[in-house]
């Protein structure tokens, strides 16, 4: 950009700033600023276009166009050419408007007359605030210094409007962070909360967008960006036992942290007028739209690591960090893009619910929160941006959908909700301490799911006779270097004592897949559900898996022990696994050891394979456990992290019952014990219809066992037998129907 176009655009900002700082309403002050715009930039028009919903611009101020009408046009997101900028958030640069695709022409603006056209995003952070238009009857293309311009006036609207700078007597539009809004996300554990946010990294308020002095700018920027590199080179010197793989990858952050063009695009916008902070964020802007754009996940994770840099030296700038003064309220909810297991589990039980940007049914955020039995919600897209600390927030974790500031209606109906399930769980209370027995004499057993010890209080409060899962990797995954046999021997001793004599069957490392520990080499698979993870990691690995063996046998101490091996796929694997206990009993023995009373060894039937394995596999395992959660996705081929396809197959489909039902009878006819243990045993309706086919042991969350048990005691499995049997006959594809038909009759 030429010297005299930085001092032009240096000039208009100037202008711009004065506008802010006027006593005026924010309506006078966004005309003001269109005048402004046009004026500088030589154009017959310029025009502010903002968003009054998700889905609606609205022409908010105008110099060019027909005064009247303002607050009068408006057009759907992705309709016409300003549509089209704020739908793909890229600039339309044309001599010709008429000829675009997608142009609709305005009869109430008088645009007519006017050939060229310029629109660019106004946005910040990845929210769409609005377009920014120029115009002019010369058929002319802006030049790429007058875009330049162009786009760092729209950054400073941006901030202007998160500043408030238009709200107010005559507002262009109603001031940002005060209208009650729905996230519709996902559901990554169940459950209802209410409470108010407590963002985990609160948002950096820029309130000098524009600066006086560029060179002292660039002298700030420079200082921030070096700080910003020793922190770099700070975490990198720290990676225990130089970690190659972990060193690889804050290599490439590194890299980034040095890179000449990231540092030369910030340093422009500060020549052209933007403050330091300014400059750093329209570079973060632009990482995230181009994110949005993106859907190679390396591609993408790379854009993650520059927006995180982005973000680290935003802060060093501002001042700003993560302790900022405010107070956690006393029901936080806490709001984050993402969080790693470790940072969730430093909040531990204070929180009342959870909220990411992104995440994972399976991700580590999720099996900590399911462990902890707080509600979360995944992919509640933008929340990060809109929620303020100490906003009131309501989470329906069982539909995924977060209330920011909920209406009255809304919280009404809501506390309503949480009414009628707090007396319900009262109901359940009066009956956790009796055996499970169903109306037509059937006993079940209902155990419980569990990974830390902060788990073990709910075994007797829950009513679960004990824990049919417990979750071994979720102490590997919270650490940055591998545990040591002693540490992991303590751990499993406290929850064996916790237990009080109840059974607690360990599983023994569950890890790849979404489960990646960050002191392993990481594994580049196409599809890692189905690559090197569990049991194929123990076998390829037998040094950790040994380990593991022993400090659960030591943990023992000579009490009885249960020890089950996920995802096997055959025999052999199991066969395999059981000479590694072997290995390491007799290794115990040598060491004088206890040995524990009793042992039992099993294995987690995750892969439809294990279910045709030979008759001696099931005469010799100890007992099974059906993995429901992979089983399902790998019978219906419906990966369960993947939106689009996972809720499309019901559990209480025909074809996946009778495949169970095959299962209970294999294992009826060898004798071998086997239980359910997945998300759908913590379903009553489910629940339910597993029993009937036979399954009598179901391990679920500690909050799932009153109503499950609670709907057991009321009905006759037999009875739903014959119903889920006539289903089959008549050719359904699934029994959900008639199963609730037959349980709205019993009820009656």
């Amino acid at each position: 950009m030429s010297n005299d176009f930085q001092t032009d655009s240096r000039q208009l900002l100037a202008r711009l700033r004065t506008a802010m700082a006027e006593e005026t309403a924010g309506q006078a002050r966004l005309d003001m600023i269109t005048h402004l715009i046009a004026d500088s930039m030589k154009t017959e028009v310029c025009s502010v276009y903002l968003f009054r919903d998700s889905e609606t611009l609205e022409l908010c101020a105008t110099e060019g166009l027909k005064p009247e009408a303002v607050h009068q046009t408006r057009m759907r997101l992705g309709e016409g050419l300003v549509g089209r900028v704020a739908r793909t958030g890229r600039t339309i640069n044309t001599p010709d408007a008429p000829s675009e695709p997608g142009f609709r022409y305005m009869a109430e603006t008088g645009e007519e007359i006017y050939s060229s056209f310029a629109g660019l995003p106004i946005q910040r952070l990845g929210e769409k605030l609005g377009v920014l238009v120029v115009q002019s009857k010369v058929a002319r293309r802006f030049s790429e210094d007058e875009i330049t311009a162009l786009e760092v006036v729209a950054m400073v609207l941006a901030e202007m409007a998160e500043l408030g700078a238009f709200i107010g007597e005559g507002a262009a539009l109603t001031a940002l962070h005060t209208k009650p809004v729905v996230f519709r996300g996902a559901t990554g554990q169940e459950g209802t909360a209410e409470g108010h946010v407590w963002l985990h990294e609160p948002r950096v308020v820029i309130t000098n967008p524009i600066a006086d002095d560029p060179h002292r700018e660039r002298e700030r920027l420079l200082d921030a960006a070096e700080q910003l590199r020793d922190a770099v080179d700070r975490m990198v010197s720290g990676i225990a036992n130089g970690d190659k793989e972990q060193l690889e990858v804050l290599e490439a952050y590194r890299m980034f942290a040095n890179s000449r063009g990231w540092m030369r695009r910030m340093e422009e916008d500060i020549a052209r007028g933007l403050s330091a902070e300014a400059a750093v964020e329209k570079e973060q802007s632009t990482a995230r739209a181009r994110m949005e754009a993106i859907t190679d996940p390396y591609l993408r994770g790379r854009l993650h690591d520059l927006d995180d840099l982005s973000n680290r030296l935003l802060r060093i700038l501002s001042g700003q960090g993560k302790e900022t003064g405010a107070d956690m309220p006393p029901d936080p909810i806490l709001v984050a893009r993402n969080i790693g297991p470790a940072e969730l589990l430093d909040y531990g039980r204070s929180l009342r619910g959870i909220v990411l940007e992104e995440g994972s049914v399976g991700s580590h955020a999720a099996i900590v929160a399911r462990s902890l039995a707080i509600p979360l919600i995944i992919h509640a897209d933008r929340i990060t941006t809109e929620a303020l600390n100490g906003d009131h927030i309501m989470l329906d974790g069982d539909n995924g959908s977060a209330h920011l500031r909920p209406e009255d209606t809304v919280v009404t109906a809501f506390r309503d909700k949480m009414a009628m399930e707090a007396k319900a769980q009262e109901r359940y209370g009066s009956i956790r301490d009796m055996p499970t027995v169903t109306a037509c004499g059937q006993r079940v057993h209902l155990m419980m799911n569990a990974g830390l010890m902060a788990d073990l209080p709910s075994l007797k409060g829950s009513g679960a006779e004990g824990v049919g899962l417990f979750r071994t990797e979720l102490q590997f995954l919270i650490r940055n270097q591998m545990p040591r046999r002693s540490e992991l021997s303590a751990l499993y001793a406290k929850v064996m004592d916790s237990a009080g004599g109840k059974k607690v069957v360990f599983r023994t490392l569950d890890i790849g897949s979404d489960k990646v520990l960050s002191y392993m080499k990481p594994t580049d698979e196409p599809n890692p559900a189905l690559g090197w993870r569990a049991i194929r990691v123990g076998l390829d690995k037998p040094g950790v898996m040994r380990m593991q063996l022993q400090a659960l046998i030591r943990a023992a101490s000579g009490r009885p022990l249960s020890v089950m091996f996920p995802f096997v796929a055959q025999y052999d694997e199991y066969r395999a696994a059981r000479a590694e206990m072997d290995k390491a009993l007799e290794r115990e023995r040598i060491l004088g050891h206890p040995i524990p009373e009793s042992l039992e060894l099993g294995a987690m039937l995750e892969t439809p394979s294990l279910a045709y394995a030979p008759r001696r596999f099931f005469e010799e395992v100890g007992f099974l456990s059906i993995g429901g959660n992979d089983l399902k996705q790998f019978f219906f081929a419906a990966d369960r992290e993947n939106e689009r396809v996972r809720r499309r197959y019901d559990t209480l489909n025909v074809s996946f019952l009778t495949f169970l039902q095959g299962i209970v009878d294999r294992c009826a006819d060898t004798g071998t014990r086997l239980s359910f243990c997945g998300e759908d045993a913590g379903r009553p309706v489910e629940a339910l219809c597993l029993a009937a086919i036979g399954l009598r042991t179901l391990s679920m969350r500690p909050a799932s066992i009153g109503p499950v048990k609670s709907l057991l005691m009321r009905t006759d499995l037999g009875a739903l037998r014959q119903v889920i049997e006539q289903a089959r006959e008549d050719g359904l594809q699934s029994v959900r129907g008639p199963v609730m038909e037959f349980l709205r009759s019993s009820e009656g």
